[in-house]
């Protein structure tokens, strides 16, 4: 590809404009006003003809107009300066003139008349197109230079504001270069706020979030690690303890089947959110409806095993119960939930639908509101400083059928609505 940078693009345009003004000036203009220009030569052979006598030859008038008088007894005389006007005889003239007005046309070049008739006398005022040749070259002459000195003064402008258009440009091309370059801190001053102004906080901003993004992964590659370590670490010491003696070893392998559990429904949430990512790209899931209220008796009959001391309490007001998404989609968000809940209930978890709105409420403490709005963020600290994946898959899975999830402090407890 040629490089052509846009001063030199501006360059071309401005030339280009140029020409075709003077092309239309010069060609253009001259045509569209032709028909004025003979008015006025009209008016110009009219308003003397009145006034010349019959000895034409000695008359004082513009020297462009020829004139010819042809009496009732057929005597005729012309002005001394028709051969300078025409190269036609007087006769060869007369024939050409048919209207009382008019023009016709002789060796390339225009020639306009005006009679005057009566029964005495016919006055014939003649003259060449000379007088509209030096009107158009005034014209040109006359607006040319100004169109020339105009289209410098533009061109100066134009190039001026290219420069900075340029500066601009480069000012962010020269942002998005540095993105991940913290140190990059250069300034540029924005004397108007237009779009490329707005493209440069757009910079700004992209710049921030990537940062944010960042330093999120960052601590979240932090937590996984520590949530990951935590339970082989347990592993290790008991192998350990059992290789040496020092720990029973049926106590031991029980102990490293819950950790080793523990780590298998790890990987299985880290790979189902994974998993959701390629699911966006896809609508079959879409099309699908489930019974929740399946799901939700299922879920809670697998989990009230797990707190045997809570009140349980499912109320369906509602007759349709079908939401879009999969079976196993709406059994991963129930799940993750009720996970949650067993973990901070205290005596109570309620489940109801009504209005299409799927309310899950337990009586456990509320959450900070600090960290209210993080709840939802994958291995973001959350209620008690714990953290982990289940609350992000919910939402995650929520968002792609196209609904919402809130969370709200309650009097008593948290609620989760789905709707």
């Amino acid at each position: 590809m040629k490089k052509f940078n846009l001063s030199k693009q501006l360059l071309c345009i401005m030339v280009v404009i140029f020409l075709l003004l003077t092309a239309s000036i010069g060609y253009l203009l001259p045509t569209v006003l032709l028909p004025v220009y003979e008015d006025n030569i009209y008016t110009m052979l009219k308003q003397p003809l009145e006034f010349v006598s019959s000895d034409v030859r000695e008359n004082s008038y513009n020297s462009n107009v020829a004139y010819l008088y042809i009496s009732k007894d057929s005597e005729l005389v012309t002005s001394v300066n028709l051969n300078k006007i025409i190269k036609l005889s007087p006769k060869q003239i007369i024939k050409k003139i048919d209207k009382l007005e008019g023009k016709f046309t002789y060796l390339g070049k225009n020639y306009y008349y005006i009679q005057e008739n009566d029964k005495y006398i016919k006055k014939i005022a003649l003259t060449n197109d000379t007088y509209i040749n030096e009107i158009k070259d005034s014209i040109i002459s006359t607006i040319l230079p100004i169109i020339f000195f105009t289209m410098l003064i533009v061109l100066g402008l134009v190039l001026l504001w290219s420069q900075i258009l340029i500066m601009k440009i480069e000012n962010l091309k020269e942002k998005v270069d540095n993105l991940d370059n913290d140190n990059y801190n250069k300034k540029f001053n924005y004397y108007f706020d237009d779009e490329l102004y707005s493209l440069s906080l757009t910079i700004d901003d992209m710049k921030a979030t990537l940062k944010e993004q960042d330093e999120y992964k960052n601590q979240m590659y932090q937590n996984i690690s520590h949530d990951f370590k935590t339970p082989l670490t347990v592993i290790k010491s008991y192998i350990e303890g059992i290789e040496d003696g020092i720990q029973d070893k049926d106590q031991g392998i029980k102990v490293i089947k819950e950790q080793v559990n523990k780590l298998e429904m790890k990987v299985h949430s880290l790979l189902y959110l994974n998993k959701l990512n390629y699911l966006k790209e896809k609508n079959n899931y879409k099309d699908e409806k489930t019974d929740v209220s399946r799901v939700i008796d299922s879920s809670v009959e697998k989990f009230k095993s797990v707190r045997p001391d809570v009140k349980w309490e499912v109320i369906y007001y509602d007759n349709k119960l079908d939401f879009r998404g999969t079976f196993d989609m709406w059994e991963a968000i129930i799940d993750n939930l009720l996970a949650n809940f067993t973990r901070y209930a205290k005596k109570e978890i309620k489940i109801t639908i009504k209005n299409g709105k799927i309310t899950l409420y337990n009586d456990g403490p509320n959450i900070d509101p600090n960290i209210l709005n993080n709840i939802f963020s994958p291995y973001k600290k959350g209620i008690k400083g714990q953290f982990g994946l289940g609350l992000s898959i919910v939402k995650k899975t929520i968002h792609l059928f196209g609904y919402e999830i809130t969370v709200n402090n309650e009097k008593n407890g948290i609620s989760f609505i789905i709707k």
